[in-house]
């Protein structure tokens, strides 16, 4: 009888030190996953931004276009990349 009552009280604090590090756990991740998306646009918007400034020098344009261009259609691009992830479960 008192073995018995032993072991279930192992099994209750054995349950109740995992509730709170699976809490944890779960933020953590969620956390893990917005700031990769984070990181995930910020480097689409970089490199667009980069290759249209060396296509521009490249091509000699004073203007800057092509950086515009490639830097709007980056964005445009991260948009795609967050939103599908952000819908992915």
């Amino acid at each position: 009888m008192a073995l018995a009552k032993w072991i279930q009280m192992q099994k209750n604090l054995k349950s109740k030190k995992n509730k709170p590090y699976s809490k944890y756990k779960h933020s953590l991740k969620e956390y893990a996953k917005y700031s990769n998306i984070a990181f995930k646009m910020g480097a689409i918007i970089f490199l667009g931004a980069y290759g249209g400034f060396k296509l521009d020098e490249y091509f000699s344009v004073e203007k800057h276009i092509i950086t515009l261009i490639l830097t709007l259609l980056s964005v445009v691009l991260a948009m795609y990349v967050v939103i599908k992830d952000v819908l992915k479960k």
